[in-house]
């Protein structure tokens, strides 16, 4: 085959492709990339000190990695249709865990590894009551949100609980490559391994088929219930392991240490290109959603944006983005 020849099978193709997209295809895929584009140019032209490479880092990625694994923690579950409202508890709930047995119980760094088994049998729980019991998703994780929140409450008192312990902090807080904080390269490893878990395992895979058609997945002899609660179970572990990240970093705990989480990983899941009607997007496309927010909390921090301010932005952005990013063609009344 000719080049020429190979060139116009090519262009035969994208145009094919192309034809069979509607313009919402498009500001799905692109939409995240364009908005991120536009934050940076912006905040680049209005603050000398955003385009450095110590507010990207330090500031930029290090602030934002605990939103991306909670993020990816509530990706799962939404992939399938469903929704986890527990998250920001979890986190505060194994962060308090951690800073416990850390402080009263000198348990160091295996404190750090009992907040992520605690997230994980609380996410499992949740898993096995909605898949189990046919209840709502969103009544389940409701219900674990206050459980969790006052059971965190209890255990404080409602104060901070700090710790000393430097090789705990050191494992948010150190540099084991000069110049990338260890809080960020734990976010880039764990976002690569659930990438490769959504892509690469049977796992991943059903999350996208029950999202797709459930009922069909059933007919097809995929246990249903099981992969419901492993995305459950997910979740929590990723909050688990957020909680614990959190503590390391911070040297304390508080049974609020998680609150906003909810809602701002909600907006990075949806604006990374992930349908609240399931089956579309990814923990791939989860991290332009945070790169998005938090490009957009340093850039109006560093131009003196108040943080109640910032607050409507950020919920103005989230109904834009589920308005823009919703499949309507799924859905025949909305209620």
């Amino acid at each position: 085959m000719s080049e020429r020849t190979s060139q116009s099978a090519l262009r035969d193709r994208f145009e094919e492709f192309a034809a069979d997209r509607t313009l919402q295809d498009w500001v799905i895929d692109l939409g995240p990339f364009a908005l991120l584009a536009l934050l940076m140019v912006t905040f680049s032209l209005t603050s000398p000190v955003f385009l450095t490479f110590s507010n990207l880092v330090d500031n930029v990625l290090r602030n934002s990695t605990i939103l991306l694994l909670v993020s990816l923690a509530g990706t799962f579950p939404i992939l399938q249709q469903s929704i986890d409202l527990s998250i920001e508890s979890m986190v505060g709930i194994t962060g308090v865990i951690a800073a416990i047995l850390i402080s009263d119980f000198q348990l160091g760094l295996l404190g750090l590894l009992a907040a992520v088994v605690a997230g994980t049998v609380f996410g499992t729980l949740n898993g096995i009551v909605f898949a189990k019991f046919k209840i709502p998703s969103f009544l389940v994780t409701l219900g674990s949100l206050s459980i969790l929140s006052g059971t965190a409450l209890l255990m404080t008192g409602g104060t901070s609980i700090p710790y000393r312990d430097p090789s705990v902090r050191w494992i948010a807080t150190g540099y084991v490559i000069p110049g990338v904080p260890n809080l960020v390269i734990w976010g880039f490893l764990f976002y690569v391994l659930f990438v490769f878990v959504a892509f690469k395992t049977p796992f991943g895979r059903y999350c996208y088929a029950l999202g797709e058609n459930e009922t069909v997945a059933d007919l097809s002899g995929v246990n249903v219930d099981r992969y419901k609660i492993g995305s459950f179970l997910v979740s929590g572990l990723l909050c688990g392991i957020a909680g614990a990240l959190l503590t390391a970093r911070t040297a304390s705990a508080a049974p609020g240490m998680g609150t906003g989480l909810l809602l701002q990983s909600i907006a990075a899941i949806v604006m990374g290109g992930t349908a609240l009607t399931g089956g579309v997007g990814g923990p791939h496309r989860t991290l332009l959603g945070v790169l998005v927010i938090g490009v957009l909390a340093n850039g109006m921090n560093l131009i003196g944006i108040q943080s109640f301010v910032q607050d409507i932005v950020l919920g103005f952005v989230v109904i834009i983005a589920v308005a823009m990013s919703m499949d309507r063609r799924k859905i025949d009344i909305v209620k």
